[in-house]
């Protein structure tokens, strides 16, 4: 390593000013350029520590209590040419379900289907925002869109690949992963958003339960899914 950068590293760490001083008069040995150069590189940091702290708490909205989301909607037995066999997720503006594909050929897949009540421009705007989204992206590590369409009620839906993997953190901890493997786990997460930056889309909620792993060959396999608040 560099060793301003060190020297750097260290100083950045010491938060009493006379410390702080004391250290850098040691390190820079009478040097006044480089004592110059580290001062600044400092007041820098600490103006952006300041600014990122600022922000979060103005952006960041106060904390709520959780509350589970509850579909009110009885389950339907049949959208379009896929069998309803359970539901697996609800969110803001769709109902999440594994379902059975016969034709062309059998499958299970993930099926998202609007709410009732949710179909207004704006959320089928949404909706389809998602579905383009998705669509766009060819990447292993990223859930497939297999089809799309709409139900009896004209409500759109899409079939996407079904992930049969729990968090990736849930799934870290259960198979009590090493360093490595967590962090090749997260080396198939950043060529997943990779890809999706390269086609234009920024997922904007990374979170461990939108990271789904599961084992393939032996050796835990992450797919990103939920793209629903995507912006291109």
């Amino acid at each position: 390593m560099n060793p301003l950068h060190t020297v750097f590293l260290h100083a950045r760490e010491l938060s009493d000013p006379a410390e702080r001083a004391a250290y850098l008069d040691q390190a820079c040995t009478g040097d006044a350029d480089v004592r110059a150069r580290l001062e600044a590189l400092l007041a820098d940091q600490t103006a952006a520590d300041a600014y990122f702290d600022d922000f979060e708490t103005q952006e960041s909205p106060a904390p709520r209590p959780s509350v589970p989301v509850v579909s009110t909607e009885v389950m339907p037995e049949q959208i379009g040419s896929y069998r309803i066999l359970e539901s697996i997720g609800h969110g803001g503006m769709g109902d999440v379900y594994r379902a059975e594909q016969r034709q062309p050929i059998r499958r299970e897949v993930a099926l998202k289907v609007i709410k009732l009540g949710m179909d207004t421009r704006q959320v089928v705007a949404r909706f389809e925002a998602e579905r383009q989204a998705l669509a766009l992206m060819d990447h292993p590590h990223i859930a497939r869109v297999y089809d799309a369409g709409a139900d009896e009620r004209g409500r759109p839906y899409f079939a996407m690949e079904y992930v049969k993997g729990v968090p990736v953190t849930e799934y870290a901890d259960r198979n009590r992963l090493t360093v490595k493997d967590r962090l090749q786990l997260f080396r198939q997460v950043c060529q997943a958003i990779q890809h999706a930056h390269q086609k234009g889309v920024i997922h904007r909620d990374i979170k461990p339960g939108n990271v789904l792993v599961s084992t393939q060959d032996g050796r835990p396999f992450a797919k990103v899914i939920d793209f629903g608040i995507a912006k291109a």
